[in-house]
């Protein structure tokens, strides 16, 4: 793994150390897996190689969950590919 280091808004590092201490996850396992959804939601245009890809402005949202465990199997079910 490669180390590096972050700078994130007051009010989203709260965020990501409750979304971390309601699935019982790590800050940084949090920081990946948004970073893997994010690679996943912009594939690599072809010939690309990724370089030189811009993504867009991130939607300002918030996800609502009223069952953590839910999520967690959602997770898991798109990460398997399980329709």
């Amino acid at each position: 793994m490669i180390r590096t280091q972050i700078q994130l808004p007051e009010p989203l590092y709260r965020e990501v150390k409750r979304v971390a201490r309601d699935q019982d996850w790590s800050i940084a396992e949090v920081i990946r897996r948004g970073a893997e959804a994010v690679v996943r939601s912009y594939p690599a245009t072809k010939g690309s190689g990724g370089l030189g890809t811009r993504l867009p402005t991130p939607i300002r949202a918030r996800l609502r969950v009223e069952d953590p465990g839910l999520l967690k199997v959602e997770i898991r079910r798109d990460e398997e590919g399980v329709e």
